[in-house]
């Protein structure tokens, strides 16, 4: 596992090129244009078999990079130009050595751990955007060839070559691994990333819901009821306490950090302190400075699956029962 993890780190850092053959494909002559992203469908557990390759996860904005004719547009999923959120991004297209492309990808932002840190992306778009990097993971259409039809390893191998190991560029390629899926996955949820992409390594691109993509997540999302706030003995920041309901009443579930920012944090702590009473719900040695409230805010939490109390669990919404 060891030996794994060391490879997730790798994955996470700039990668080395690769120059490898592609044979003759079917030409565009026409100008490139947005096109339907692959997405992968989920799964509660990863393929197996020598035809599957796995990645890292990446969990911020899917993002398609077009160069044609000296130019780079950005767009998002959804087919939206998002080209002046992105200029390091476009500054580092601009630097590879083709004429034109489609590259799919995901724009993140990576903490001081190298995992990508989904609530610090649209901040750093618009104060920080050099902090934006893409890691690019399949190329559509390369110096006038449509590789769609092509197998995912050619595709790979040609993106591969065109990103380059250019440890400073915005645009790095997304590592694979090879072989055991669910291995990659339980030294991706002991890094607390969002998952892995499992790919099959022999089907052509197609756009939309699709089986040869397949996603395993080691976060989920659900609904707790707030019971109040404690501090973490570490850190010392707050948490929110949270509870499930059941036929029985409530049942603690385990602490969050409050993943809420600017107006929306500030609400929802005055809330607490509306809702406080001194009525404990739970006793327990291992809470600091707790401070109880009523049982009258559900919150949304994303969390590690899989435990029986929240793991690398943070709020990231609130409503009013």
């Amino acid at each position: 596992m060891s030996l794994l993890l060391d490879r997730v780190e790798e994955a996470l850092a700039p990668p080395s090129g690769l120059l490898l053959y592609a044979r003759s494909m079917s030409r565009i002559t026409s100008r490139l244009r947005f096109i339907e992203p692959q997405l992968a469908s989920p799964v509660d557990q990863s393929p197996e078999g020598k035809h599957w390759i796995h990645e890292v996860k990446h969990d911020g904005y899917r993002s398609q990079v077009v160069i044609e004719r000296g130019q780079v547009r950005v767009f998002s999923q959804n087919g939206h130009d998002w080209s002046d959120r992105y200029p390091y991004i476009v500054r580092a297209a601009t630097n590879l050595r083709c004429k034109s492309a489609i590259i799919d990808g995901e724009a993140i932002v990576q903490d001081e751990h190298g995992a990508s840190d989904f609530e610090s992306l649209q901040s750093a778009i618009r104060v920080q955007p050099y902090s934006v990097i893409l890691y690019a993971f399949d190329v559509l259409p390369l110096d006038g060839k449509d590789l769609r039809q092509e197998t995912l390893s050619e595709r790979r191998a040609l993106l591969k070559q065109l990103v380059g190991d250019d440890a400073d560029s915005r645009i790095q390629f997304s590592e694979e691994f090879d072989g055991d899926g669910a291995a990659l996955f339980k030294a991706c949820a002991e890094r607390a990333l969002e998952g892995i992409v499992s790919k099959h390594a022999l089907a052509p691109y197609r756009s939309g819901r699709s089986r040869t993509w397949l996603k395993t997540k080691c976060f989920t999302q659900s609904t707790f009821v707030v019971i109040g706030t404690d501090r973490d003995r570490k850190t010392g920041a707050l948490r929110a306490l949270l509870a499930h309901k059941n036929s029985g009443g409530l049942s603690y579930a385990g602490a969050a950090f409050v993943a809420l920012a600017g107006a929306e944090r500030l609400e929802f702590f005055a809330e607490l302190e509306r809702l406080a009473t001194s009525w404990a719900a739970f006793k327990s040695s291992r809470l600091m400075d707790v401070k109880w409230c009523h049982p009258k805010i559900t919150a949304e939490v994303k969390h590690l699956a899989g435990s029986k109390f929240l793991r690398h669990a943070t709020v990231r919404n609130f409503a009013r029962l």
